[in-house]
């Protein structure tokens, strides 16, 4: 069995002359990533690896997620690959992380995570948001097997706000 956690980064801002890939965060953007990463913690689910994409607003996503969840740095790794839009770079980074990882974090961009869920969740969902984590098990032992699974757990910042 194999869960993967997939994190859409926060709300960026585009007040700023920086290419697409340096962009920051904007205020509410680390609102919110704050808010998903403190209620999911009492998920006390674990991450055996994380994965995120090397723009600075993925990075900085996880950076928030990674400390409010105490995740040791050590299992951290950034990487251009997963600054991917069609998802073709996320399901091949995915396939290709080794089978000790039972669960595997992963922080990067639409349209990517939305179709990933989509084709590989049982669940449909118009559009992960911003800071919008979506779980899924696969009844799997390796992950270059992936095969459609069971969307597990869906934690959106609209589902926290009131």
């Amino acid at each position: 069995m194999k869960k993967l956690v997939l994190i859409r980064h926060a709300k960026s801002s585009w007040e700023y002359d920086v290419t697409d890939h340096q962009r920051p965060l904007k205020k509410r953007g680390f609102k919110d990533a704050y808010m998903v990463s403190n209620f999911f913690k009492n998920n006390s689910l674990t991450a055996d690896f994380i994965i995120s994409s090397d723009a600075i607003r993925a990075k900085t996503t996880a950076e928030i997620f990674i400390s409010n969840l105490n995740i040791d740095e050590s299992i951290v790794r950034f990487t251009h690959d997963l600054y991917d839009f069609s998802g073709e770079s996320l399901v091949r980074v995915i396939k290709s992380c080794d089978d000790i990882i039972n669960t595997l974090m992963v922080f990067g961009h639409n349209h990517a995570l939305t179709d990933f869920v989509n084709t590989f969740g049982d669940k449909y969902i118009d559009n992960v948001p911003t800071s919008g984590l979506v779980i899924i098990e696969f009844d799997i032992d390796n992950w270059k097997g992936l095969k459609l699974g069971k969307t597990y757990y869906t934690l959106f910042p609209r589902d926290l706000k009131s």
